[in-house]
């Protein structure tokens, strides 16, 4: 079967999990939905959890996707301000609830499809806000600190907009967090 059978699949399989989540996934109800079958799913992706890591893969080139189209950010505080807009935006609500399972799974089960996925994104994300901070300071303590710190207020602030769907309270208090950065 050509690979782009296999990518069609995927990007098919993409869209029905960021509707129904990865934690019940039946192989069965997957394939009905996208038009395949149990059977060619396992010849493409060689296992249920060989899809799933394609899957996480594919959820991890939008995240580093969101970071290469936020554009150079002056600072910490602009990094964390476009980045929380993005976060933010009902838009993406759906990615991001697959984003927090599949982070809380590889908290959870350090080996198969999930191994790595948490600590590949925080290094993305804490990558891609050093880009923010001064060359001459970057690889300083403090440096690492302060964009860990924002990294755990985006994540924090997150993880409350999606259990409450409060974007005003959230948003508020991003935006005073990152504000007193600059003071």
């Amino acid at each position: 079967m050509p690979d782009g059978r296999k990518e069609e699949l995927l990007e098919l399989a993409y869209a029905y999990v960021r509707d129904h989540g990865l934690t019940q996934l039946s192989l069965r109800p997957l394939a009905a939905a996208i038009g395949s079958s149990p059977r060619v799913l396992l010849f493409l992706f060689d296992s249920k959890d060989g899809l799933v890591r394609a899957l996480l893969a594919r959820a991890r080139r939008d995240e580093l996707r969101l970071l290469s189209e936020a554009g150079p950010a002056d600072g910490l505080p602009e990094a964390g301000t476009q980045i929380w807009c993005w976060l933010s935006d009902p838009a993406h609500r759906a990615l991001l609830t697959l984003w927090v399972e599949a982070y809380a799974r590889s908290l959870i089960e350090s080996d198969g499809p999930w191994a790595g996925f948490a600590a590949e994104t925080v290094a993305d994300w804490l990558r891609f806000l050093s880009h923010a901070q001064p060359p001459a300071t970057r690889d300083t303590p403090q440096a690492r600190s302060d964009r860990t710190a924002v990294l755990a207020l985006l994540r924090g602030a997150l993880l409350d907009l999606l259990a409450t769907g409060d974007t005003t309270r959230t948003t508020a208090a991003v935006t005073t967090h990152l504000r007193a950065m600059n003071a």
